[in-house]
């Protein structure tokens, strides 16, 4: 297969060994790695985030890992911007642009596009959301087709996420979210993406995600957590979203002992693998789904 215009993407839940294919992709095929996951462009954050370790940095060039302070927010806009110029920039060296991580997000407006919507207002938000909380997801999507009909068919009835964001965005500005979004301007031709999703067994995943969890543990997360605190860091940054801090927090003030700080990270894990097999499985049905016992056979395809 000739990749020479390709852009790979590599996509997969967290603990399904993305990081380390990449790095065996980027050497068959003179590749370069940018980094695709929302909590690895934090520099305070290694080892909770499981960032690639520094040998397999050395051997391979990677981006957009852990550059960016836990005192700052970081957008998928940002994230964006920052993308397209490292895939060029790495095409201009005549090499393969690899993007690996398990945002599905930033896979999505890397191929279709970022809408521009305008910033909805707090209080219109906060009182979306108190909508759909207090009469529940069947009522609340019944309210938004009446209020959005374009939106039918094109938004699961059981989806919050999406109903509570294309509710605020007609309330406010008055355009249905699906007009929103057919002046998506995209950045690269679909045919140049090669994409994969590593379909991991769920058992395996399960095992994989435990190791890894005592495996932080043994790098030094705590201490990792104890620096990250002294920092303060303000509650509603998203750095403060990395799985981990807050029960290594409950640890540190004796809520909970260490095995019960490491069993709830393993269940908060599980719990975000599952979310984005679940988004793969709406968001990613293209992508080319492959057995992690398969990685060895599509790298030998490649040339």
């Amino acid at each position: 297969m000739d990749t020479s215009s390709k852009i790979i993407l590599i996509a997969g839940p967290t603990g399904s060994g993305k990081s380390n294919f990449a790095v065996k992709f980027a050497n068959k095929i003179n590749g370069e790695i940018i980094n695709a996951d929302s909590m690895q462009v934090y520099k305070e954050l290694n080892i909770l985030t499981a960032r690639p370790n520094k040998k397999n940095q050395k051997n391979i060039r990677h981006h957009l890992y852990g550059f960016q302070s836990v005192k700052k927010n970081f957008s998928t806009g940002t994230w964006l911007k920052l993308v397209i110029k490292k895939i060029k920039e790495i095409q201009k060296r005549n090499k393969i642009p690899i993007i690996v991580g398990g945002t599905g997000l930033y896979f999505r407006v890397l191929t279709e596009g970022l809408v521009r919507i305008p910033a909805i207002p707090l209080k219109i938000r906060n009182q979306t959301r108190l909508l759909q909380k207090n009469i529940g997801q069947q009522k609340f999507y019944k309210k938004l087709i009446k209020l959005d009909p374009l939106v039918k068919n094109k938004i699961n009835h059981n989806d919050v996420q999406r109903s509570i964001r294309a509710f605020e965005i007609k309330k406010f500005t008055k355009k249905s979210m699906i007009k929103w979004f057919s002046k998506t301007k995209v950045f690269f031709d679909i045919n140049n993406f090669f994409k994969i999703y590593i379909d991991f067994p769920r058992a395996m995943l399960i095992e994989r995600i435990n190791q890894r969890v005592d495996t932080m543990f043994e790098k030094g997360a705590i201490s990792e957590v104890i620096k990250f605190n002294r920092l303060k860091v303000k509650k509603q940054n998203s750095s403060n979203k990395v799985i981990g801090i807050q029960e290594i927090e409950k640890y540190l003030n004796g809520e909970l002992n260490l095995s019960q700080a490491k069993e709830r990270i393993c269940i908060k894990t599980r719990q975000y693998a599952k979310r984005q097999i679940t988004w793969a499985r709406g968001q990613m049905k293209s992508w080319y789904k492959i057995d992690p016992n398969d990685l060895n056979l599509i790298i030998k395809k490649f040339k």
